[in-house]
């Protein structure tokens, strides 16, 4: 399946609020993996405000986060399926 910004879960989000919350979960990735503490991510969207609290436990889930958010800023690509020879 491919990434599109218009269907991704961050749509509707403006790019200042996108990078706020890129360097948010950034950042609680720091503390995460620095095994500092428990971190707490906050981002406004259009229907609200969202928060979701990361244990150490879940580092992947925030590493899926920060990807997502970087696919939405144009800043990282999803990578392109393989290209597979078929000899006949």
């Amino acid at each position: 399946m491919r990434f599109n910004p218009r269907t991704s879960i961050f749509a509707g989000m403006s790019n200042p609020q996108l990078q706020t919350a890129l360097a948010n979960a950034q950042q609680a990735y720091l503390d995460l993996s620095s095994g500092a503490k428990v971190v707490t991510v906050a981002y406004a969207q259009g229907d609200g405000s969202k928060s979701v609290t990361y244990t150490a436990a879940s580092i992947s889930n925030i590493v899926m986060l920060i990807k997502e958010l970087q696919a939405q800023l144009g800043i990282i690509r999803r990578a392109r399926a393989p290209i597979r020879f078929a000899f006949r």
